[in-house]
């Protein structure tokens, strides 16, 4: 149950840059206030997921889960009925903390799920990757028949799930509320959790440079209609799925941070691939590479996160899968000012830096006991 509710929740993630190429046809939006709407989703998200984190260490709050998809749903189901910019901002911005409510939580209790495996929490990680991966599927064919009067429909896997997590929780018995253990601080590394800080901002912001363009990238370059060009965001998250699950097996058998660094190692020529595509197909290739780079590292972060700072799994997992992924989205539109001054592949290729700079940084980090004891 917990992989579907990750599933669902994630979809409104997901259905954020599908909105995208309908916004700017119907609405007309530039590019930087296009990308201003990924900005909405994660802005708030940014600066109240670690709170929640902080929150669920303190006193298990498993409600959230519920409450927090359900949230995003409404959000992205509100934001199609305003005509005003503004209006449509704060609807995406409502879904971004719907999101970031829901995650620490989540993450605690598939940490308990899968012990010390990386490739368990890969399990859990895998349910995001497949929302955010179906959600152009979801949403381009809905907004395609309705235009964006249609967005209310999208509102109803969430609506469901949170009713059925509402059914199931009630016939439970309520578990006791878990605070920190006394001796957890002098375990917990802050160094190294801020090392790989850096590493998941850089992911951050290409994962949401490349998501916020893609689809525009092939409109605008090789003349695909909406539908076509949103599968290309399929591509890209769908293979992701697979690069989550391969990135943790890699790390149980390999450690952790050569599953990081193998991710940011394939992110180059995939970026490269994208840039210099002569056609469309060559394109969609390099969406699959990039989604293996870019989704192999991605649950070994949180489980990294989560055995730097045993003691604060909360705050482990709300900063690695909120404040530093968010990063991105508050960095999207100024990649979207300089798509709209220099053009999308310039734009693009400003994100050639960033795997390199992840590769520079994880050399710093340690490599954990878990893994070391698990390789």
């Amino acid at each position: 149950m917990l992989v579907g509710t990750h599933v669902v929740d994630d979809l409104y993630q997901g259905a954020v840059p599908a909105l995208l190429p309908f916004l700017v046809a119907e609405r007309h939006y530039g590019y930087a206030q296009a990308t201003g709407i990924t900005l909405a989703a994660t802005f708030l998200s940014s600066i109240l997921q670690p709170g929640f984190g902080v929150l669920t260490d303190r006193r298990r709050a498993p409600w959230l889960v519920g409450a927090g998809l359900l949230t995003a749903g409404v959000g992205i189901g509100l934001c199609g009925l305003g005509g005003g910019y503004w209006t449509t901002w704060f609807a995406v911005a409502l879904s971004g903390v719907g999101v970031a409510a829901y995650h620490p939580e989540a993450a605690r209790a598939a940490r308990q799920a899968a012990g010390a495996s990386a490739q368990g929490m890969s399990v859990f990680a895998v349910g995001g990757n497949a929302g955010i991966a179906v959600a152009p599927l979801i949403a381009a064919p809905i907004l395609g028949a309705t235009g964006l009067a249609g967005t209310p429909l999208l509102a109803l896997p969430a609506v469901v799930t949170a009713l059925v997590l509402a059914a199931a929780w009630r016939s439970r018995e309520p578990a006791p509320a878990r605070g920190r253990a006394a001796g957890d601080a002098a375990t917990d590394d802050w160094r190294a959790f801020g090392w790989l800080t850096v590493v998941v901002m850089c992911r951050s912001v290409a994962y949401f440079g490349i998501s916020s363009f893609l689809a525009l990238l092939l409109i605008h370059r090789f003349g695909l209609s909406k539908g076509a060009a949103s599968a290309a965001l399929t591509v890209f998250t769908g293979t992701g799925a697979v690069g989550t699950v391969l990135g943790g097996r890699l790390a149980d058998r390999a450690g952790r941070l050569r599953a990081v660094r193998t991710g940011y190692v394939l992110t180059v020529p995939g970026l490269l691939g994208l840039l210099f595509a002569p056609d469309p197909a060559v394109a969609f290739a390099a969406a699959f590479v990039l989604g293996l780079g870019l989704y192999v590292p991605f649950a070994v972060h949180t489980t990294l996160g989560q055995e730097y700072l045993p003691g604060r799994i909360g705050t482990a997992s709300g900063v690695t899968l909120g404040l530093a992924v968010s990063v991105g989205g508050m960095v999207a539109p100024l990649l979207g000012l300089v798509a709209d001054a220099y053009g999308i592949r310039t734009a693009l290729a400003l994100l050639l830096v960033l795997p390199l700079i992840a590769l520079a940084v994880s050399t710093r980090l340690p490599e954990t006991r878990v893994a070391v004891a698990r390789a």
